[in-house]
């Protein structure tokens, strides 16, 4: 056996070696790029029925990072992610499609400040292993995009050469390493 179906069981996401990033234009000339560094996770599945699989992650908004400490307060605020009112975000699938061996589009609800919209994330299956200290890890890696206008997030300011601050389109970038729990 190979690719998804060899996944069974119950599978934390660990968050030392896992990323939730994301991309986004700034001034209509550059892409800022960061990620959100405080969450949690887990995949649960039967390798014989992928779509059987379910996803819960939880992320502290607070942890936003763009390597850019002025910006992050900003986004921080209540101009954008207004995390002391709203201080996570969460994806819950509600289906699992199986495209090939190797590759999931995973759909369910995002909520940002208490907006949940639907969104489809197609994950390629990284591979499984066993790590020196005796854990099964297995590795997905995801990109989508998303409006930030569809969750609320419409502060922006207009540029004199036209067009905007920053892009309403925001690519996910997500790479995840999961380790089987007893």
């Amino acid at each position: 056996m190979t690719g998804l179906t060899t996944i069974n069981g119950t599978f934390a996401i660990d968050p030392a070696h896992s990323r939730l990033g994301f991309v986004t234009r700034h001034a209509m000339v550059t892409k800022v790029r960061g990620s959100f560094n405080d969450f949690e996770g887990t995949a649960s599945g039967d390798g014989q029925n992928p779509e059987s699989a379910k996803v819960n992650v939880t992320i502290q908004t607070a942890s936003f990072d763009s390597s850019n400490e002025q910006r992050d307060e900003h986004v921080r605020g209540d101009d954008f992610l207004k995390t002391a009112q709203f201080p996570t975000m969460t994806f819950d699938s509600t289906k699992v499609e199986v495209v090939d061996e190797d590759t999931l589009n995973v759909t369910g609800d995002l909520t940002i400040m208490d907006t949940a919209r639907e969104i489809t994330i197609p994950f390629d299956f990284a591979g499984e292993a066993t790590d020196p200290f005796g854990n099964v890890r297995i590795g997905f890696e995801g990109k989508t995009k998303i409006s930030r206008k569809d969750f609320g997030l419409t502060w922006n300011a207009a540029l004199e050469t036209g067009g905007v601050l920053v892009s309403d389109d925001v690519t996910l970038e997500i790479e995840i390493s999961a380790i089987k729990q007893a």
